[in-house]
């Protein structure tokens, strides 16, 4: 069994706290399509992307989109990704998505998160239509060539099969509590 998510999984369940003071769980979410990212609050290719990202929500979120961005590093490893420096990274940025702490990792396991950003797009049904990266420069937007997370929105909304459903995803590794920095499962790996 693969790591990480494939096209054609269903979405793993969830109940986690919001930085917005709310819980959520996957059922909470009606939207015709959810994109879930694993972000953090410190990562240089989630800092240099927030604002692509950002553009994006504010593109599809009209069009029956749903965003949502979950945290799973571990406070322990990365004090900066701790749920009370979430809530103020949001209430400075203003963010158009809801962030979630997931403080115990479960869910990073559940999904297969390999980096900061890592982004899933889930169908009406909840099943995987994409997974993967949103830009292919994360860390400096400025340099960026293609936004693969609008080619596969685009080609999802239009009936289109996805003509690239899996990417690399490129960042940063979830700080696992207990671990080195760099540590990852010895299941994780690449994608593709």
């Amino acid at each position: 069994m693969a790591y990480t998510l494939y096209p054609g999984d269903k979405s793993p369940d969830f109940k986690l706290p919001a930085t917005d003071g709310n819980n959520y769980k996957l059922s909470d979410f009606n939207e015709q399509v959810l994109v879930i990212f694993f972000t953090c609050n410190h990562c240089p290719y989630v800092i240099g992307s927030d604002e692509e990202t950002r553009k994006t929500v504010k593109k599809y979120a009209p069009q029956g989109i749903r965003f949502v961005g979950i945290n799973s590093n571990s406070e322990n490893t990365y004090e900066e990704d701790s749920f009370p420096n979430m809530i103020k990274r949001m209430n400075e940025n203003k963010f158009p998505w809801l962030y979630l702490y997931d403080e115990k990792q479960e869910i990073a396991k559940a999904y297969g998160a390999l980096k900061t950003p890592h982004f899933f797009i889930f169908d009406m049904n909840r099943q995987l239509v994409y997974t993967g990266r949103a830009v292919d420069n994360p860390k400096d937007s400025s340099k960026l060539t293609i936004n693969d997370l609008e080619i596969a929105l685009d080609e999802h909304l239009s009936g289109k099969p996805l003509s690239k459903p899996v990417t690399n995803p490129i960042g940063c590794n979830i700080k696992w509590d207990g671990k080195d920095a760099h540590w990852m499962p010895a299941d994780a790996c690449d994608l593709i």
